[in-house]
């Protein structure tokens, strides 16, 4: 056996000396682990979680506008149907969607109430996938096309408003050549989201709102915006420049930028999750570091033996530095398989229950979904396991500071 192998087994044995005091240190680097990579996925989960709400609440990975449109969204600052070099880029193969609409502050006046609203002229099969329309139809039917002329309103604007499936109320707002223009629509759908949208959105056909409103069809008609999802998210902002580059006359925004507390909401989660790194180091490093110099202290008179045998300093000091590697070690991989089984169990959904009102005012899904991503897991226990045993290199060093001489006066 080398003097490796040798140093490795009395480190091994060393550990177990005391295994009081091992196991509970075992036991506190285990929790710490444990701790920052549930705490790590649980907030990925809530930031993954707020972002897809957001992005699927009219949104999108991205919009483009009239220049002026986001400041003023009313119908004088509306834009073409996207035409060539533009419309070659929404329909390239990195688009997942892509969806014009018509969305202009309205008035919707029924039997008993008047309410101010936003209407939004979509086209239906456009928007599966991308936004969460389709999806929300609790009672009666989703719109059939562009030029159907039915209306969807939000559970909350149905009960305000005292009206329901099949009733008829009146929509006004500002026409593109700058009077009153006014419709009146068959409730044909109620859809259910969060308060927001079931109050203040109603939806009918692209061909409808524009034909309301007075705006062309076709081509050369009018509309107030495009929003679109790439397959890969993460090729937004190149996407973004080679649509700025093909239509410089028009707002083109990343979620980024259209949705500003959900981008902070996620750059605080990941600030949170380096904070209980750091808290958590502190924690293990004062651990580690006290709990060496105990081990270390009661075994002053043998290493004093060790150096006046013959072994040098060099060697004491790689033994400690084994002894911590070993625990560290040990105590990670527990963190590790009791947080991938914490992440594992939540698979399938963590459901917020009671905290669920609490979790969509600040934008986040009702469950969630945790994910086991290896490449993290295992990047957080080998950062614990290097800074703790870099806090361990000073306990280390006093340990082969002391002449033999000294070391066993003072031991005995």
């Amino acid at each position: 056996m080398g003097a490796f192998g040798l140093l490795l087994a009395l480190a091994w044995r060393n550990l177990w000396r005391n295994w009081h005091r091992t196991s509970i240190l075992l036991l506190a680097v285990g929790i710490g682990v444990w701790s920052l990579t549930s705490t790590s996925a649980l907030m990925h989960a809530w930031s993954a979680s707020s972002l897809n709400a957001g992005l699927r609440d009219m949104t999108g990975q991205g919009q483009i506008h009239a220049a002026g449109y986001r400041d003023d969204p009313g119908i004088a600052h509306r834009m073409p149907m996207p035409t060539g070099r533009l419309l070659k880029l929404l329909d390239s193969a990195q688009v997942a969607y892509w969806a014009p609409r018509v969305r202009v502050p309205a008035v919707i006046q029924s039997e008993y109430e008047t309410y101010p609203v936003t209407l939004a002229g979509i086209m239906p099969a456009r928007e599966r996938g991308l936004s969460f329309i389709p999806d929300s139809i609790s009672r009666g039917r989703y719109l059939k096309g562009g030029d159907d002329g039915g209306l969807l309103l939000g559970r909350k604007l149905a009960e305000r408003l005292h009206t329901g499936l099949g009733r008829r109320v009146v929509l006004m707002s500002q026409g593109a050549d700058g009077t009153l223009a006014e419709r009146g629509f068959q409730v044909v759908g109620i859809f259910s989201s969060n308060p927001r949208n079931e109050k203040g959105l109603v939806f009918t056909g692209l061909a409808t709102s524009q034909a309301m409103l007075g705006l062309s069809a076709g081509v050369q008609g009018g509309i107030t915006g495009v929003s679109f999802d790439l397959h890969d998210i993460s090729g937004l902002s190149a996407y973004v420049r080679a649509l700025r580059a093909a239509a410089p006359d028009l707002d083109i925004q990343p979620w980024s930028v259209l949705l500003p507390m959900v981008s902070a909401m996620t750059q605080l989660f990941d600030s949170f999750v380096w904070v209980w790194l750091v808290i958590m180091f502190i924690l293990l490093a004062f651990g580690i570091v006290n709990t060496l110099l105990m081990a270390l202290f009661e075994r002053t008179r043998e290493m004093g033996l060790l150096q006046a045998l013959g072994l040098k300093p060099r060697l004491i000091f790689l033994q400690v530095t084994l002894e911590t590697l070993l625990l560290v070690g040990l105590g990670v991989l527990v963190g590790l398989l009791a947080g991938a089984a914490t992440i594992l169990a939540f698979h399938d959904g963590l459901d917020l229950g009671f905290l669920a009102a609490g979790a969509e005012w600040l934008g986040a899904g009702q469950v969630l979904y945790p994910r086991l991503v290896p490449s993290e897991l295992f990047g957080t226990g080998l950062l614990i396991w290097v800074l703790s045993v870099g806090a361990s290199l000073w306990p280390a060093w006093r340990a082969v500071r002391k002449t033999p001489i000294d070391a066993i006066s003072r031991a005995t």
